[in-house]
C-alpha cells in the first residue's frame, strides 16, 4: 500500500558537483529528517572540493515556471540557499509570497568555504530589503551575519542580530563554527538563537577538520522540522544535532574538505 507523502520541502538552491552543499545536499538532508524535497536550481556552479570556481544564475523565469508545474504538491516549509544576482532574488522573493504562512528557513550563502565570493555589498543589501523580511529564521555565520549589516560596529552579533529582526525576519540563529565568539574556547562551538523575545545558546564539540555543507545541512535539516510541525526552538536543536552527528560521521575525499555523512543513521 502506498503511503502519503511526507511534508514536502520546497528548496531553492544552486546545483552542487560534489554533492558536498547545494541542491543534493538539501534534499539529502531534508530526506533524512523526514521530509521530500521539491527542488528548484538557482544557479549552476562549477567547484571541486577546495573553492567554487564559477557561478552562473539560473534564468529566473525557469525558477517561477517550475514552482508553477508544482503547484499541485503540498509544500509545509521553504528553504533558500544560493541567490547569486539580483533576478533570482527577487525571483524567489516572489515565490515565498505564493505561500503565505509557510515556514521559510533562508541561508545567505555569500562565501565559499574555499574564500570565493559568492555576492556583492548591492546584493547584500538587496537581501535585506527584498527577501530578509520573509524569512521565519535566518541562519547565518558570523561573517554572513557581518556582511548583511555592515554600518554596525564589529564583534556585536547581539546589535546586528536586531537589526536583521527589525528587517522582519522572525528569529536569527547565528553559527560561530568557522569564526569563534571571542568568549568561545577551542573546544567548543557556540551557536546563537535571536528572537524577538529572548536569546537561546548552544555548544558542541568542535570537531578538528574542515567541512563542506554544514551550513546546507543544518538549514535544510530546520526547514524539514519545521515542516514536521516542530517549534522553532526545537526545530533549531533537532537541526544542529543533525549536522553535527553528520559532519561527525562524514566523509573524507582524497583532495579538498571533509563531506557530511547526511545518511549516518543508516550506514
Amino acid at each position: 500500500m502506498a503511503r502519503p507523502l511526507p511534508p514536502a520541502v520546497l528548496v531553492l538552491a544552486g546545483h552542487d558537483p560534489t554533492s558536498g552543499a547545494g541542491l543534493v545536499a538539501d534534499s539529502e538532508a531534508v530526506a533524512a529528517n523526514g521530509g521530500w524535497a521539491l527542488t528548484v536550481p538557482t544557479a549552476l556552479t562549477v567547484q571541486n572540493g577546495d573553492n567554487v570556481r564559477r557561478v552562473v544564475p539560473v534564468d529566473s523565469a525557469i525558477m517561477q515556471e517550475t514552482v508553477d508545474t508544482l503547484g499541485d504538491m503540498p509544500v509545509a516549509a521553504i528553504k533558500i540557499g544560493l541567490l547569486a544576482d539580483a533576478a533570482t532574488l527577487d525571483a524567489a522573493a516572489r515565490i515565498v509570497r505564493r505561500f503565505p504562512g509557510v515556514p521559510v528557513v533562508i541561508d545567505p550563502v555569500l562565501k565559499a568555504g574555499g574564500g570565493a565570493e559568492l555576492s556583492t555589498p548591492d546584493l547584500c543589501q538587496r537581501f535585506v530589503d527584498n527577501l530578509i523580511g520573509q524569512a521565519d529564521i535566518l541562519t547565518p555565520n558570523r561573517h554572513e551575519l557581518a556582511r548583511l549589516t555592515p554600518e554596525l560596529p564589529d564583534d556585536n552579533d547581539t546589535e546586528r542580530a536586531v537589526a536583521l529582526l527589525s528587517a522582519g525576519c522572525q528569529g536569527v540563529l547565528v553559527t560561530a563554527t568557522d569564526d569563534p565568539l571571542p568568549s568561545s574556547n577551542d573546544a567548543t562551538v557556540t551557536h546563537t538563537l535571536h528572537t524577538p523575545d529572548n536569546a537561546r545558546q548552544w555548544q558542541w564539540p568542535r570537531l578538528a577538520a574542515a567541512y563542506h555543507g554544514s551550513g546546507c545541512t543544518l538549514a535544510a535539516a530546520l526547514a524539514t522540522r519545521l515542516a514536521a510541525g516542530d517549534t522553532l526552538t526545537v526545530a533549531c536543536e533537532q537541526a544542529q544535532h543533525f549536522a553535527w552527528q553528520s559532519l561527525s560521521h562524514g566523509y573524507r575525499p582524497a583532495h579538498g574538505q571533509r563531506l557530511p555523512n547526511r545518511f549516518f543513521a543508516y550506514r
